[in-house]
């Protein structure tokens, strides 16, 4: 397998919402220290949008990697078997 080469970016570009893709796997890397020296990362699958009937705001949904993996979908998902963070909607996902 090969990958063309190309010049790599400085800095992050994030992730445009409306590009999201529901069972894609998404990356979202945090830093530790305040240098930026030290990053962690965890991997997340997006769910979905306005997952929730009581979502007034548009929410993206996304699921940790693990529970995906096993089958748990969000309709199924209970606190101990999956975890579900959303964020409101704005043009870009910076997290991501």
């Amino acid at each position: 397998m090969r990958f063309e080469e190309r010049e790599l970016k400085s800095y992050a570009e994030p992730v445009l919402a409306g590009l999201l893709k529901e069972g894609e796997v998404y990356f979202s890397v945090q830093f530790v220290d305040e240098d930026m020296l030290i990053p962690t990362m965890e991997t997340w699958v997006f769910a979905g949008r306005r997952l929730d009937p009581e979502d007034v705001e548009d929410h993206l949904y996304f699921q940790d990697v693990e529970s995906y993996r096993l089958g748990i979908r969000y309709a199924f998902a209970t606190a101990g078997n999956a975890h579900f963070p959303s964020r409101e909607r704005g043009k870009y996902q910076t997290h991501l």
